[in-house]
């Protein structure tokens, strides 16, 4: 099959390698003239595991292209997949412009026949802008599909493989065939492919989004909570968990969740909510709590100190949103770090493979250590934010002897109350008990 993928983010690039190597040919096209000619040239412009050596292979055996001419990549593709930012804007909702503009430039482009797949997050109702244009273009036949993405940034490349569920939004009959040709290669275990119209597969992604993000943020309540009556959430999630009707994942307390879906996503949601004239009061909640939760640590060193935290060096261990990524896009070391920086603290901070995209964003205002033990030298405090294997199981002995003064403000919970004061550490977790 002959795809072409517009946008080389996340999402396009992975599911662009994903769909060559199942044997289809694909281009996959982006503005971006240093990120095509990096990708040209062999490199890769982010951080996700097997995802190099899927697009070499690719590229090397000629299934995978990469340009920045829109033209060359709609007339190579009988299936063109739009996996476009959606960024925030000021009022919460999604961003559109992106989508438009290049739909818009498709139907210039492109013949009638073809299939266009929004695979990017986007509103209630986005589908029937692109039919609109599409037939405002003369380009009536052309189908539409909604098909959002449902990866997790560090294990994307195996989401896309494995996926757990391919949502089909469309109404279109030949559009829902080929779409599971496309897919079927993927789904051979038997996971479900879900078709529905097209609406209802825009809504499932922030609805999906939004109640991973409410689990969060119900959670991080609940730990500080657990805080001010004595309980402790690690053993209060672990009696949660074990309920089906809840189960164990995203139950984990901390310093909120960051990242390109779930902050924007929720926004997004309140937004349509609004344009409908409904109030979301829980999701609202879940964002707020999020803002705050990404404060606590801090709090606590400022608890700590008294308040006098100028001239202290403070060490932050994971600057990424999540642990096997370098995307820092709303992640809680954005406000963490400028907020020690207000206070006057000086940071040194280590990240195993998001300090280039950490320098993007502070500059020469922190100080970037590619070892983690360095980044304790005389450090005052140290804050761990993303939760990384290798910041789980520490030379407990070695962190003691580099700092100034031995006090943690553990961000994830990674490690044991107990241990950590028998060690002779000031130990601050997230809704834990000493």
């Amino acid at each position: 099959m002959r795809i072409s993928v517009i946008g080389t983010g996340y999402v396009g690039l992975v599911q662009g390698a994903v769909f060559a190597d199942t044997g289809n040919d694909v281009t996959c096209m982006d503005i971006d003239r240093e990120k095509i000619k990096l990708l040209q040239g062999g490199g890769i412009p982010i951080y996700e595991p097997g995802l190099e050596e899927l697009v070499r292979r690719n590229v090397h055996e000629g299934r995978l292209r990469f340009t920045t001419s829109l033209d060359e990549a709609v007339r190579a593709g009988d299936v063109i997949f739009l996996c476009l930012p959606t960024p925030e804007s000021e009022d919460g909702s999604a961003d559109l412009s992106r989508v438009i503009d290049v739909v818009t430039k498709i139907a210039d482009l492109t013949e009638d026949g073809k299939i266009i797949v929004s695979k990017s997050t986007v509103p209630v109702g986005t589908a029937n802008k692109i039919k609109e244009i599409l037939s405002e273009k003369g380009k009536g036949s052309i189908a539409v599909v909604s098909n959002p993405e449902f990866l997790k940034e560090g294990a994307a490349v195996q989401d896309s493989l494995k996926p757990d569920r391919i949502i089909i939004g469309t109404t279109d009959e030949r559009a829902i065939a080929v779409m599971n040709e496309l897919y079927g290669p993927f789904v051979r275990t038997g996971n479900p492919i879900i078709v529905m119209d097209e609406r209802s597969a825009e809504m499932t992604k922030y609805a999906a989004n939004a109640f991973l993000a409410t689990k969060i943020s119900f959670m991080n309540e609940l730990a500080n909570l657990c805080e001010r009556t004595g309980a402790d959430v690690d053993w209060v999630r672990k009696g949660m968990g074990f309920d089906p009707r809840i189960g164990q994942q995203f139950l984990f307390a901390g310093v909120g969740y960051g990242g390109s879906c779930f902050p924007k996503d929720v926004k997004a949601l309140v937004k349509t909510g609004e344009e409908q004239k409904y109030d979301f009061q829980i999701l609202r909640a879940v964002d707020a709590v999020n803002d705050r939760q990404k404060l606590v640590a801090v709090e606590k060193l400022r608890d700590h100190y008294q308040g006098k935290l100028e001239g202290r060096i403070v060490t932050i261990w994971g600057l990424a949103f999540k642990p096997n990524t370098d995307d820092m896009r709303m992640a809680p070391s954005l406000s963490i770090v400028r907020a020690l920086l207000d206070d006057g603290a000086k940071i040194r901070a280590h990240d195993p493979v998001a300090i280039r995209e950490a320098r993007k964003v502070f500059g020469d205002s922190v100080l970037y250590c590619e070892n983690n033990y360095d980044a304790l030298a005389d450090a005052d405090a140290l804050i761990v934010v993303t939760e990384w294997n290798e910041f789980r199981r520490p030379d407990l002995a070695r962190m003691k002897s580099l700092m100034k003064s031995p006090v943690i403000i553990d961000g994830r919970n990674i490690y044991d109350p107990k241990k950590m004061i028998e060690s002779g550490f000031t130990y601050y977790g997230i809704g834990r008990k000493k």
